[in-house]
């Protein structure tokens, strides 16, 4: 993800997947008006493109750099860069939309749970949405003036419902979703366009298979073709400007997590890794990736590196991608190198990790003190496996192996 997050197909039916993940229902006062976003790019028909900062080379060519630093989190730059643009443009959103692009980034990293950055990323958004308005009232065949809106709005809601307040994150789908509708006349003009409509056929038909519950809500959204929403993220990652970038992110996740094709997806994260070499989120998707295909050599240089970023301070290392990257070392000590005193050390790393972000309900916290425990015994250090099981005992899921294997072992082994 020059490129530009303009991510609110997901971002829209967001709210929805994170409000079923927590085993909660959308309620609704009235019923939605239905829409229809076709399945096909419609190709515009006398459309009047002057003024319009998302189409202009010389804007694209400018923030190629902008954003780029943003990707690569060098914030403070790209801030600047994308200031100078708002002097320049006051009245025009897409400034304010690539501040607040700029300020999501330092929320992302962190699995959306540091909030400190919550109030001038709505901030920016609220301006876009201001801005995109009025250029809207006052030609309401200014597409791109819908496609901000789309996409700030759709911003907005996937936030909102991070943080659950469902009702804000409705109301700013509902709205993304409208002008997402109108801004397809000028998908036959740009990827940018067909971005949204991407996402939108794919997750209509992910979120109902995947979330039962959820498929009297969708009732009210368009009908999806998931196929169709693959093929077109491709297209836009290999043809957009300002949206490849992030197209690939969402197809590099996709792939990974609805498909279950790490192998497809490693590609894609070798080259955003490759492109954003600062991008903790980016570099630490690598190291996951190429630890699932069992390219070691690869996610053992990687995950060295995090570390390495992570005691430099630089911006966007933090604990999230430490817990990843010391897992995969004290695997590949353990497993691949035999060295039990450094598998030690990094899975003790993991476990701190862990703890300072909160991760603690399993994953690689799990996992750490499951190793760690298997390496205590083979030690004959029965406390200290005691200690490690009995960790793992009390947060593992009954019917896994890992709480079976700990059970057992207390059960032989009692103090």
């Amino acid at each position: 993800m020059v490129r530009l997050l303009f991510c609110w197909g997901l971002l829209l039916l967001g709210p929805l997947v994170a409000r079923a993940q927590t085993a909660d229902t959308v309620r609704r006062r009235g019923a939605m008006r239905v829409v229809h976003l076709d399945s096909v790019a419609v190709s515009p028909q006398a459309i009047d493109t002057k003024g319009w900062l998302l189409l202009n080379k010389d804007i694209q060519q400018e923030l190629d750099g902008a954003v780029h630093n943003l990707y690569n989190f060098k914030y403070d730059r790209a801030e600047k860069q994308f200031r100078s643009l708002k002097r320049r443009y006051p009245e025009h959103p897409l400034a304010y939309l690539m501040l607040g692009l700029n300020t999501w980034w330092k929320i992302r990293p962190t699995s959306f749970q540091t909030k400190a950055y919550d109030r001038p990323f709505f901030a920016y958004m609220d301006s876009a949405i201001t801005k995109a308005e009025a250029l809207y009232k006052a030609d309401k065949q200014n597409y791109e003036a819908t496609f901000f809106l789309a996409a700030a709005y759709g911003f907005s809601a996937r936030l909102h419902a991070e943080r659950h307040d469902w009702r804000l994150a409705t109301v700013d789908s509902k709205r993304a979703l409208s002008y997402l509708q109108k801004s397809q006349e000028a998908n036959g003009l740009s990827p940018e366009f067909l971005f949204g409509q991407a996402l939108f056929n794919y997750y209509a038909v992910w979120i109902p298979n995947n979330y039962p519950l959820l498929r009297p809500v969708l009732l009210f959204f368009p009908k999806g073709n998931k196929e169709l929403g693959l093929q077109q993220l491709r297209t836009v990652a290999t043809t957009g400007f300002y949206t490849a970038t992030e197209a690939k992110v969402f197809l590099m996740g996709i792939l990974k997590t609805e498909e279950n094709n790490s192998a497809e997806a490693l590609p894609v994260a070798k080259q955003l890794a490759a492109t954003f070499p600062d991008n903790g989120y980016f570099q630490r998707f690598y190291a996951l990736l190429a630890y699932d295909q069992g390219e070691f050599v690869e996610c053992e240089r990687v995950s060295k590196e995090i570390l390495a970023k992570i005691n430099q301070g630089l911006p966007g290392y933090e604990a999230i991608s430490g817990r990843y990257a010391s897992y995969f070392l004290g695997y590949l000590m353990q497993y691949r190198y035999r060295d039990a005193a450094k598998a030690r050390d990094y899975y003790q790393r993991c476990i701190v990790f862990s703890e300072s972000s909160g991760d603690t309900s399993g994953g690689f916290y799990l996992f750490a003190n499951a190793n760690l425990a298997r390496l205590a015994d083979k030690e004959r250090e029965l406390a200290t496996a005691r200690r490690y099981y009995t960790v793992v005992k009390d947060i593992a899921d009954h019917k896994s192996e890992q709480y079976k294997e700990a059970t057992t072992w207390l059960k032989k082994n009692k103090s």
